[in-house]
């Protein structure tokens, strides 16, 4: 039986699960909306307003769809899974109030709070004056948090008060939202970072990859906070026992959080983690496949991915089994110059290289003007490889990369580091 996919996104990351989506032996038609000329590739891209709710659900019902992948955080925040629910359209992705995990930190924290589950010691606050004096009277570093969805750049860390002052001006003059939003200052941990990504079907969770991501904008973790400037997987630090013990510890008390409000999550939860002298914290909850990291998750799953999302979508992943590749995969993000600040949009990407069974661009914030490609986004393409280590996905992925003729982009050169020195202990 095969069956027709509507997938709501136009980035890298749905670049990335178009591509595991169209290899399924299970799919009919796979439309996506508004898609990107990567997608266009392997989906029939349509005309469609994927923030109108109401136009979704006339789509799926015009067009008999099976199920639809919500890629995207805002769509999931704004309710269109609720939406599609209501018309009884199988959707991948949770409802307006379990995805409060990605659009609320506050509510998130206060969660944490209740369950006891590690995490940063926080204060929220609505008032900026109130924010300042609680800096004025506390150590640095510490970490300021815009409440709301902000594309992942709403975070500051910041080492001077001048730094941590200026965070709570720009959060609450509307830099990540609108004026008056709400803000989360929390301590900052000291560790390792990693991302552990489950698949979640409102009672059970199934780890499905770990990965590590790179979000400052320049090598060595300088510069500011981006959506992600590369990634690789399966995440060296995250051990079978360290992740057995984030799902002991974090995830599973979240989802039994989650069920006791009403609130039970289904689809992918990210966990953002920070991993302490005492063990894994929580340092943020994404309800949706990260991106970059959804991309060298795609390049090493060896499972059909449409089954799997079908099964969450109907709460019950009790019978599914993911297979993963034993090989690592790494990313490197090309991104326009000035991101994630303002950049030029418009630029022709003059050539590409050719895809082989080790190595794929996704394009992530890309458009077609006749037959020229177009950067459009902040972050343009994802140069993705795989390798027997992450050195060799790295040298794969960076050689890729001297074959992209685009002039007005840049990247890091340090993707993978703290991996490739670990295998070389």
């Amino acid at each position: 039986m095969s069956l027709d996919v509507l997938l709501i996104g136009s980035g890298g990351r749905e670049h990335a699960l178009a591509w595991k989506l169209a290899q399924s032996r299970s799919l009919g038609r796979l439309y996506a909306a508004p898609g990107n000329p990567g997608i266009a590739e392997c989906s029939e891209i349509v005309a469609l307003d994927t923030a109108s709710n109401e136009a979704v659900v006339d789509f799926c019902r015009a067009h008999g769809i099976g199920l639809v992948v919500i890629g995207p955080e805002a769509p999931l925040v704004a309710g269109l899974a609720d939406a599609l629910t209501d018309a009884q359209v199988p959707v991948f992705g949770p409802t307006a109030a379990a995805a409060r995990l990605e659009g609320s930190k506050g509510f998130t924290k206060d969660l944490c709070t209740r369950h006891d589950i590690p995490t940063a010691r926080y204060k929220r606050f609505t008032d900026a004056a109130a924010a300042k004096s609680y800096l004025e009277d506390t150590g640095l570093p510490q970490v300021i948090k815009a409440d709301g969805l902000a594309a992942g750049k709403g975070v500051t860390i910041a080492t001077t008060k001048a730094e941590a002052l200026a965070a709570v001006d720009r959060c609450f003059e509307g830099d990540f939202g609108g004026p008056g939003a709400e803000i989360v200052i929390e301590e900052f941990l000291e560790g390792e970072e990693a991302s552990l990504f489950c698949l979640c079907d409102g009672e059970r969770a199934l780890v499905f990859g770990t990965a590590q991501d790179h979000k400052r904008a320049f090598d060595r973790d300088r510069g500011p906070n981006t959506g992600g400037m590369g990634a690789y997987s399966p995440a060296l630090c995250m051990s079978e026992r360290m992740v057995e013990r984030t799902m002991r510890e974090i995830i599973r008390p979240t989802l039994e959080g989650m069920r006791e409000i009403g609130s039970p999550f289904r689809g992918i939860l990210y966990a953002g983690l920070m991993l302490t002298e005492t063990g894994p914290k929580l340092i943020e909850y994404n309800v949706r496949f990260g991106d970059p990291e959804c991309q060298v998750l795609m390049m090493r799953l060896d499972s059909d991915i449409l089954p799997a999302f079908l099964a969450a979508a109907r709460g019950d992943i009790s019978d599914v089994e993911v297979k993963w590749s034993a090989r690592r995969a790494l990313t490197v993000v090309i991104a326009a110059d000035g991101y994630p600040g303002s950049y030029r949009k418009g630029t022709e990407i003059a050539r590409l290289p050719a895809s082989s069974e080790t190595m794929r661009v996704f394009h992530a914030g890309t458009s077609l003007d006749g037959e020229k490609l177009l950067a459009t986004g902040g972050r343009v393409l994802n140069v993705t490889a795989t390798g027997d280590s992450v050195r060799e996905a790295a040298k794969r992925a960076y050689d890729a990369v001297s074959d992209v003729e685009w002039d007005q982009g840049f990247f890091r050169s340090d993707i993978g580091h703290r991996a490739i020195m670990v295998e070389q202990e």
